[in-house]
């Protein structure tokens, strides 16, 4: 009896373990349709002989045999290596989310906080390296060694403390076009960037286009490259992807809070930042979010979607 509702214990457990553990594994592209069959019929023979001990042990009190014995034993391991077979095929399977390498390019000391900060929250939040280039310290408008700090600070806010901030002539950054072309190749060859945020080229601002099309001059071997929203995009902006940014509205606000600098324009508000983020949200059917054009955009599902 002992010996039989050991073995129906060991069945049990395993059929258990298979219904919570298992998951997608033995559809994987690991473990082809052979092996899948070949685990089913064992599978099958297992649930025979969780069957089998329970009929046989039933009014039976006799010692058990050595054939019982050596079968409920062997019953048991074949058990435990099937387990550490499916935890194998788990181990090498690659995580769905994989970390990102995400270089943000910006005109000005603002510009991150307010076009993507929420996104950028987002990401250092799920474990990714996040780069910061400013390309001017924005010193036609306010006081650059104020905004170089302050710079630092809403990153700081948003989780980064990657930031390189450049001197790039403020409004002019178009004369600066080889100059910031090869700031941005250098960052790319050094940090090797995944994805990469940067200016629209549908934007008032002369420095955002330029940016914008530094940044696809020297991004041309990058995957990825999203265009963010600044607060002078034209009409012609029209975002495609969105990001979910419910969860980091505050901590958006209160980076581009750190501006101090910058508090007199209309378009630092906590209002205006919220709005912005609140009619993105309508659109992506969500309560807050960011919207990007994508230049390019490959998606990573790690190995499946999900």
């Amino acid at each position: 009896m002992i010996v039989a509702v050991l073995g129906a214990s060991a069945c049990l457990g395993l059929i258990l373990y298979v219904a919570v553990r298992m998951d997608r594994a033995l559809v994987s592209a690991e473990v082809g349709p052979p092996v899948r069959w070949m685990l089913l019929l064992f599978a099958s023979l297992l649930g025979f002989a969780y069957f089998f001990l329970i009929f046989h042990a039933q009014g039976d009190d006799h010692a058990p045999t050595q054939l019982e014995v050596l079968g409920t034993v062997a019953l048991c391991l074949l058990a435990g290596l099937l387990v550490v077979f499916i935890e194998a095929v788990h181990a090498r399977r690659p995580s769905v989310v994989q970390p990102k390498r995400v270089l943000v390019v910006g005109a000005h000391p603002d510009d991150l906080e307010l076009a993507c900060g929420g996104t950028v929250a987002s990401y250092v939040d799920g474990g990714h390296q996040v780069k910061v280039l400013v390309m001017s310290r924005g010193q036609r408008g306010g006081d650059p060694s104020a905004r170089i700090l302050e710079a630092h600070a809403g990153a700081a806010m948003l989780g980064v403390d990657d930031v390189t901030v450049h001197d790039f002539p403020d409004t002019q950054l178009a004369d600066a076009n080889g100059s910031m072309i090869r700031a941005i190749e250098s960052a790319i060859a050094s940090f090797a960037p995944t994805v990469i945020l940067t200016h629209s080229e549908h934007d008032h601002h002369q420095d955002h286009q330029a940016v914008h099309r530094a940044v696809v001059r020297a991004g041309r071997q990058a995957s990825s490259i999203l265009c963010f929203e600044s607060p002078s995009v034209t009409r012609q902006f029209n975002p495609s992807m969105f990001v979910d940014i419910d969860a980091f509205i505050d901590v958006k606000v209160k980076a581009v809070q750190t501006h101090r600098d910058q508090a007199g324009k209309p378009y630092m508000t906590s209002n205006r930042v919220r709005g912005i983020a609140a009619f993105r949200g309508a659109q992506a059917k969500c309560d807050h979010a960011e919207g990007f054009e994508l230049v390019r955009y490959l998606q990573n599902t790690g190995g499946r979607f999900s």
